[in-house]
């Protein structure tokens, strides 16, 4: 008996499963993960305005043809121009999407802390064994890395289709694609552009979304007017006293991704082209990039304090 009676407690314990270890970086992927599965409109709305810019520049290849004879028929001196021509509408589908990245990150960063305290989901995450500081650096890598990146993506496919649908209709016409795809300088294209969506539109504009964070965490209804009220009161106060508008400036600048040490060619309407030089050891060493991180980390501190302490609305 007390053989069995003794036996008993082992065949238990090698029936008990051990537990899953959680490494410290998993919290933050499936947090990560959460947020793109709550906020799926993020993708939604990039592919949307992708479909639609698609679909005007499907109609604007009837002049694809006529653009492709004349850049053969031009002199050196003209050649540039219609390089410029053909390479325009791409750099057009990047600006789109840029600007789509620019909107979604506002509206993305005003609703993250308190769109889960106005449907009081809050009540079930803050349940879950994830802390507070992972769910608010969730939220940052979102705007700081997965919205960049995927407008990156997007963009690539776009090129990519807009590239079959050249190459479609010039053979249709009998016309080489040779001449077209080695004009482009597709990847040098590609390269820039996530060069600049990195630095201008995740780095630079960092501090203005982690602000939105911030109020979003505090504020119990119109996020983005409550985040804006600071701004024009110190911009009318500096406009009052000193009779300059550089603070509501420089915020603005910022948010566009404007005002960031980069280098492109004068009169560019897009930094892509052969004549942009890329510095991102002038870029990295800016004192306005290390001053913003450190306003960046100060919200993201506050936002983390506020959503431990905060409950629905």
């Amino acid at each position: 008996m007390n053989t069995q009676s003794n036996a008993m407690p082992d065949s238990f314990e090698a029936q008990r499963v051990a537990p899953a270890v959680l490494t410290a970086t998993q919290p933050l992927y499936w947090s990560v993960r959460r947020e793109l599965w709550e906020n799926r409109w993020i993708v939604i709305g990039q592919l949307a305005v992708a479909g639609v810019y698609l679909f005007a520049y499907l109609i604007s290849l009837a002049h694809l043809p006529t653009l492709m004879r004349n850049l053969s028929a031009q002199d050196p001196m003209h050649h540039m121009e219609g390089i410029a021509a053909i390479a325009m509408p791409y750099d057009i589908a990047a600006g789109v999407m840029m600007l789509t990245l620019i909107l979604m990150s506002v509206f993305y960063a005003a609703d993250a802390l308190h769109g889960e305290r106005r449907d009081r989901s809050i009540l079930f995450w803050k349940s879950l064994p994830v802390s507070d500081l992972t769910t608010v650096l969730a939220k940052a890598v979102v705007l700081l890395v997965v919205l960049p990146l995927l407008t990156f993506a997007v963009t690539v496919a776009m090129h990519i289709i807009m590239l079959l649908l050249n190459s479609v209709v010039l053979a249709a016409n009998g016309m080489s694609v040779v001449s077209l795809w080695s004009e482009l300088s597709i990847f040098t294209m590609w390269g820039q552009m996530l060069y600049h969506l990195v630095t201008a539109h995740a780095l630079w504009p960092f501090p203005v979304f982690c602000w939105l964070l911030l109020v979003s965490g505090w504020a119990r209804r119109a996020t983005l007017l409550w985040a804006a009220l600071p701004v024009v009161a110190i911009a009318g106060i500096e406009k009052l006293v000193f009779n300059t508008s550089y603070f509501i400036a420089t915020v603005g600048i910022r948010l566009i991704g404007g005002g960031a040490p980069t280098d492109f060619s004068p009169g560019q309407m897009m930094p892509f082209g052969p004549m942009t030089h890329l510095t991102p050891f002038r870029f990295l060493g800016a004192p306005g990039l290390w001053m913003g991180f450190i306003f960046a980390a100060a919200c993201l501190a506050v936002a983390v304090r506020l959503r431990r302490y905060q409950g629905p609305i």
